[in-house]
């Protein structure tokens, strides 16, 4: 594990609204889904009309039900806010989606940069991250050429059930063979102020050495791909409803001493940095945040602007979503 500004430390515990459905066989590198403009496909009928022109394509395999999918099945959403939406009927289908996702994205960055750089947050996205410490993951992946950053963090010690290095460590990171070097953990022995200058700092050391790309369209960090979560508030990292931060435009790493969810204190990337990404998966899972993806991605007619629905990466942007979680869309 390193600490940033490059401190390397032992990894242990004690520190440590158009909708349409394709094949969830999801390939960064080649997408095949059903063309919108073939009106049939094996003399069965792929649309019906929906309210608000919003119009369903179906597999042949899914007619019943616009959320009814097999287990090699998902549902693609391409919404308004120029992203993929993938539905599955369990999040177990999900974490299987996702991890394919992310091994044909490292296949990919491995091979055109010689490196690969991932940001996680907490919560339940680390659980949805299963299936990359098992077969074939586990033995196919690069991990040497793997650089992890956190989207956010808790300003509390490493070993403590707040901690989002914990959570990752315990589930994930304990289970790769990625060098404890190429783990890039704030220093929690710094105030969030000063946490956050040190966690910049340590991102910019490692633009100049290119582990980690910069964007020309932003001049901010371009990470290649971002894993995140969101808040049944619809906050993502710890950028929340109504709070100044949604709107930093200047630095690359702030922090928060007034979070709306305890802890109260933490360091969060802003949103130049988390838009100039190449890739965002936003993974969401459970009927509890059914409502927030029904603003984001349905016809909700509010005029409050939720910091999901601020992400907006210069790459692609993927929402895994179980069944539960798009069950109002």
């Amino acid at each position: 594990m390193t600490h940033c500004a490059l401190r390397l430390t032992s990894p242990s515990r004690a520190l440590s609204a158009n909708l349409r459905i394709s094949p969830t066989r999801f390939s960064p590198l080649r997408r095949r889904s059903l063309p919108l403009t073939s009106p049939s496909v094996a003399g069965k009928s792929l649309f019906f009309s929906l309210p608000h022109r919003r119009t369903l394509a179906l597999s042949t395999n899914s007619l019943k039900s616009p959320y009814h999918t097999k287990a090699s099945m998902a549902e693609t959403v391409t919404g308004k806010s120029k992203g993929e939406v993938q539905v599955f009927d369990t999040e177990e289908e999900l974490a299987v989606s996702l991890a394919k996702y992310t091994a044909d994205l490292s296949e990919k960055f491995c091979k055109e940069r010689d490196a690969f750089t991932v940001v996680v947050s907490g919560g339940s996205l680390i659980k949805s991250l299963r299936k990359l410490v098992e077969r074939p993951y586990i033995d196919s992946i690069d991990w040497s050429k793997w650089h992890v950053f956190w989207v956010d963090e808790r300003v509390v010690p490493k070993d403590h059930p707040d901690s989002n290095y914990l959570l990752a460590y315990d589930a994930f990171l304990s289970k790769i063979p990625i060098p404890a070097g190429h783990v890039y953990a704030i220093n929690d022995a710094l105030s969030p102020e000063a946490a956050a200058d040190d966690y910049e700092t340590c991102l910019r050391h490692l633009v100049k050495n290119n582990i980690v790309d910069i964007s020309k369209e932003s001049g901010f960090p371009k990470f290649d791909v971002m894993l995140l979560g969101m808040g049944p508030d619809g906050h993502v990292a710890s950028l929340f409803p109504g709070h100044p931060l949604v709107h930093e435009k200047e630095k690359w790493v702030t922090f928060i001493k007034d979070s709306p969810k305890p802890p109260p204190d933490r360091i969060t990337f802003t949103f130049p940095v988390i838009n100039s990404s190449a890739n965002i998966a936003l993974v969401v899972a459970g009927v509890g945040k059914a409502d927030v993806v029904h603003k984001s991605l349905g016809d909700s007619k509010s005029s409050d602007v939720l910091p999901v629905q601020m992400v907006s990466p210069e790459g692609e942007l993927v929402w895994f979503l179980d069944k539960a979680a798009a069950s109002k869309l």
